[in-house]
């Protein structure tokens, strides 16, 4: 962790490395070779991982996934210790004790955009052997790219195989839709292990994951829950809050002078984001105005919007519900993008370059429009980076809806206590209080002359910060240690903050304070 690049600026040349490392063994496989293996045991060791090396996964099964529990029980019944856990993300899987492989040692430090559950908590309340590295969703291909992050064992979830190991998430019994966060590893990874419970004939059509990248096929009984994977549609919520703070945010895109035709979008999955996507497709269909594409995570709601031809095209780096991993199979304008392509920001060129609108959350704003996604007032990890700061740099106008308050949090605060998104990169707060304008965005000028031209009233941060602090009080200040248990990566790979052991003892005390 010494010599380390501190953030600079959001497209600073510092950290920008020209030649990609290239890391992965070159090998000849021949007419008669088989990739098939009977186990997961079986691939590890045929994958030479030992002792120190690093390991990942991608999260696409989300909640329903039983492949990195399946994988990592394996390599402590080989004894294989001191790992560096490198999925896209770790979410909640209750079947997975990950404290307890921290625990035994076999796994020294993990580097992710999130770390839900037990093991976010136990890192900011005890820390690992060092720093945990949480980046975005664009610097992580970025990182692997460029040798930062080097992939011994490449483990690949897929829900439908071939034996030589075209691999698709489109379909199957389990299937999760898009397997973008994978792509990247199945490039560069020394070893690639794709583990299925659907091997069908080959080619397995439609390809995500292509055989020239992967060593070994393992076929087991089931690969995940299928009631958490994909399973229905993401709902429109039914809060009144939401639906407000959602028509505030469509009507702010709606003036803003980049609702027109041929525009794109990105929009989430997040209950204020899905009720965003509902009332933009209003917004649309009373405009007669058609979007050019959505990138990004796709809900059922961005498909029906596909198929009913209020959008072009699709780029999809994400199938949040089963209705969107059916269109991927379905539709042809429902593209799959990898990550790289995405967000990375050291390529020729990522899709959130092109985008004109992106709706984010938020757990907390400060007065200098940075955004906290990671850490709650709580004092526990609450959510993973995402591709928050890559939709932030790219897009012409990059909006954070988020309420007020919650429960009695203000979500306006005078200093975020984790900076994950740089302030100079969001145009614009929205909350159900009031819209707030970031004069340091480099579309300001634009986005105030547009706006003074419709009945919008506009707030300065401060006021949304005064009008939360009214409700809740001003909150005391999360108390740390010295030691630092977690650096956050800009998507350039430069640091942007570090966070430091909670002192729960003090936190506990505070338990009024809670998101």
């Amino acid at each position: 962790m010494d010599n380390v690049l501190m953030y600079e600026s959001p497209f600073s040349e510092k950290n920008l490395k020209n030649n990609t490392k290239k890391y992965r063994e070159v090998k000849i496989i021949k007419p008669t070779d088989s990739k098939l293996v009977d186990s997961i045991e079986e691939a590890i060791l045929k994958s030479g991982l030992k002792d120190g090396m690093t390991i990942s996964f991608h999260h696409h099964f989300r909640e329903g996934d039983y492949l990195i529990g399946y994988v990592l029980e394996s390599i402590r019944n080989l004894g294989i210790k001191d790992l560096i856990f490198a999925p896209s993300a770790v979410v909640n899987l209750n079947d997975v004790d990950f404290v307890s492989y921290v625990e035994d040692g076999t796994i020294r430090s993990v580097q992710a955009s999130g770390i839900r559950g037990e093991l976010g908590n136990y890192i900011l309340r005890e820390g690992l052997k060092e720093p945990i590295i949480l980046r975005p969703h664009g610097s992580r291909p970025r990182a692997i790219e460029s040798g930062e992050l080097n992939i011994d064992v490449a483990f690949i979830g897929a829900s439908s195989a071939d034996d030589y190991g075209n691999a698709t998430g489109a379909i199957g019994q389990n299937a999760c839709g898009t397997l973008s966060y994978s792509v990247v590893d199945s490039k560069e990874a020394r070893k690639v292990v794709i583990i299925t419970d659907n091997l069908v004939e080959y080619p397995c059509s439609p390809i995500a994951i292509s055989e020239d990248n992967v060593d070994y096929v393992v076929k087991i009984d089931e690969i995940g829950d299928p009631e958490k994977i994909a399973k229905g549609a993401a709902r429109l919520s039914k809060k009144p809050l939401d639906l407000k703070i959602a028509k505030s945010v469509v009507n702010l895109i709606k003036n803003s002078g980049y609702f027109k035709e041929g525009f794109s979008f990105q929009t989430g999955a997040g209950a204020i984001a899905i009720a965003c996507t509902k009332y933009l497709r209003d917004a649309m269909e009373e405009s007669n105005i058609k979007a050019r594409f959505a990138l990004g995570g796709v809900t059922g709601m961005i498909s029906d919007m596909l198929n009913d031809g209020l959008v072009e095209k699709v780029l999809a780096a994400q199938s949040f519900d089963a209705e969107a991993a059916k269109a991927l199979a379905d539709n042809p304008n429902m593209i799959e993008i990898d990550t790289s392509f995405y967000a990375n920001p050291h390529n020729k060129g990522c899709a959130v370059n092109k985008l004109d609108i992106g709706i984010l959350g938020a757990l907390e704003v400060d007065l200098n429009f940075n955004v906290n996604i990671l850490v709650g007032s709580n004092g526990k990890m609450l959510s993973g980076i995402g591709g928050g700061p890559d939709v932030a740099a790219g897009a012409e106008l990059p909006i954070i809806a988020v309420p007020i308050t919650r429960k009695r949090t203000p979500s306006i605060v005078d200093k975020v206590f984790t900076i994950c998104t740089p302030g100079e990169t969001i145009a614009a707060v929205v909350t159900e209080a009031g819209i707030a304008l970031n004069p340091n965005h480099r579309n300001y000028e634009f986005l105030r002359d547009n706006l003074e031209k419709s009945n919008i009233k506009l707030h300065t941060i401060e006021e949304l910060r005064d009008i939360a602090y009214r409700i809740t009080g001003k909150p005391d200040e999360i108390r740390t240690k010295d030691r630092e248990v977690a650096m956050v990566e800009y998507r350039d790979g430069s640091i942007i903050d570090k966070i430091n052991q909670i002192d729960f003892d003090y936190v506990d005390a505070l338990s009024d304070w809670t998101d």
